[in-house]
């Protein structure tokens, strides 16, 4: 795996692990969107995901 240089690192810091990899949210991971989300953010806010366990109102 070629390294990150240091602008790209600062820019993908949110979405980086330990290892320094890009690592997205459980969720975002198998999506084919760009819209995809750090594994950091607590709470996930997507358009095109809908919950099974939602309740229609």
């Amino acid at each position: 795996m070629p390294r990150m240089p240091k602008y790209l690192k600062r820019e993908w810091a949110f979405f980086l692990d330990e290892r320094g990899r890009k690592k997205y949210y459980e969720l975002c991971r198998k999506c084919e969107r760009s819209c995809k989300q750090s594994f950091r953010a607590a709470v996930i806010q997507c358009p095109h995901y809908l919950s099974k366990r939602r309740t229609r109102q």
